[in-house]
């Protein structure tokens, strides 16, 4: 008898707590940048002209354009239309090795995304992950100086994509 009357005093509050946290907290999916380290520019240009100007940037700061994934057009595909969305991935083999002999483990990281989301207006914003809080939680000290030595590289590509 005694442990169910202790039970009812403790249990049952800490129970009615929880569910009043769990209504009242926000979602996580509603957080736009859950990460530390990540940066978005909004830009005037149109969603296309966006997506074009950051493949050349990629190119033009000598990173490589490794894979594109493009939502819109998969929407498309089963008769659904989204705002333009895209994700293009971009890397360098000389970083890779360098990577890949600093951390094996860090590999699943490369390569490096751009996000890129179309307005209401048609303009389109521009969202990446910096190198150095991508390979931070390796917490491997030759993987850091790599990193250190990206994120001017991608920085310079936001930039000239956006110019």
């Amino acid at each position: 008898m005694r442990r169910t009357t202790l039970a009812k005093i403790f249990i049952a509050p800490l129970l009615l707590l929880g569910l009043v946290l769990t209504l009242t907290t926000p979602a996580r999916a509603d957080t736009a940048a859950p990460y530390p380290g990540t940066v978005t520019f909004e830009s005037k240009k149109p969603f296309k002209t966006l997506v074009d100007d950051l493949k050349k940037a990629i190119g033009a700061n000598k990173m490589g354009l490794v894979a594109q994934a493009c939502a819109d057009c998969g929407a498309r595909s089963i008769g659904k239309t989204i705002p333009g969305n895209r994700v293009i991935m971009a890397f360098n083999p000389h970083f890779a090795v360098r990577m890949l002999n600093a951390n094996l483990a860090a590999g699943i990281e490369a390569p490096i995304r751009f996000y890129i989301t179309e307005n209401a207006d048609g303009s389109a914003a521009l969202t990446y992950r910096t190198p150095t809080s991508v390979f931070a939680p390796y917490k491997t000290p030759t993987l850091d100086v790599m990193a250190r030595e990206l994120d001017p590289i991608f920085e310079k590509i936001a930039a000239d994509a956006l110019r």
